[in-house]
């Protein structure tokens, strides 16, 4: 029983890595019949991949906002230590920390003038949390008509066979000349669809973090003005 049960493991494992190396195979076959238009969209792949996981790892809102430092700047706006305070900004330099660092560099001036200078801030922060974001668009963008390219080509391709054995060509023939034609489209739309689902995603979210942090300056620049 229990050799059964090692035997169905490492039978497991086999067929397991017997998949992969045949999935391996057949997505080395796919890149060789797109032809030579598959190079860049596959470089957009891996480039849409690369910006994908830096946004994800940048906007994590605990990189933005830390509620132990927000709660000791409460503590402190509420018993008027403004040097603390500012001290204690310039040392934790966040987006959170720069847009209280306005208000409380700005103390003296009035309410309105404060909330100007705060939401002036926050304009200025978007480019920080949004970079990447326009060479995210533009794979999303470019990745279709690449795939669009690579088909053009290939039935060009295609009807160059069928001008030079003319009477000689058959359904087969014609099915996989279309077939490998078409593959550089699914290829483009493969990437530029969830690019685009990531691209709508972090622009959402770098302006979700952005009106945070103005409604948290906001919120002390209530309790400093109280």
């Amino acid at each position: 029983m229990i050799c059964k049960c090692f035997g169905g493991k490492r039978f497991g494992k086999r067929s397991e890595s017997k998949g992969m190396q045949r999935m391996t195979e057949t997505l080395y076959e796919y890149v060789a019949l797109g032809g030579i238009v598959m190079v860049p969209i596959l470089l957009c792949a891996v480039l849409a991949l690369a910006i994908i996981f830096e946004r994800l790892w940048n906007l994590r809102r605990q990189r933005w906002f830390e509620a132990d430092l927000l709660e000791t700047l409460e503590h402190l706006l509420h018993e008027r230590k403004l040097p603390e305070a500012t001290t204690l900004c310039k040392r934790h330099d966040s987006l959170m920390t720069r847009l209280i660092l306005v208000a409380l560099l700005n103390a003296d001036r009035s309410r309105w003038e404060i909330k100007e200078l705060i939401e002036d801030q926050g304009r200025q922060e978007a480019p920080v949390l949004e970079r990447y974001l326009t060479t995210l668009g533009t794979i999303a963008s470019i990745a279709p008509f690449l795939g669009l390219l690579g088909t053009v080509l290939g039935f060009l391709r295609v009807f160059e066979v069928l001008s030079e054995q003319a009477g000689n060509t058959n359904a087969v023939m014609l099915s996989a000349g279309i077939h490998n034609a078409l593959i550089t489209t699914a290829a483009g739309l493969c990437v530029a669809i969830p690019t685009l689902v990531a691209y709508n995603y972090f622009a959402r979210r770098a302006e979700g973090l952005i009106l945070e942090s103005e409604r948290i300056s906001l919120r002390l620049l209530n309790i400093l003005k109280r």
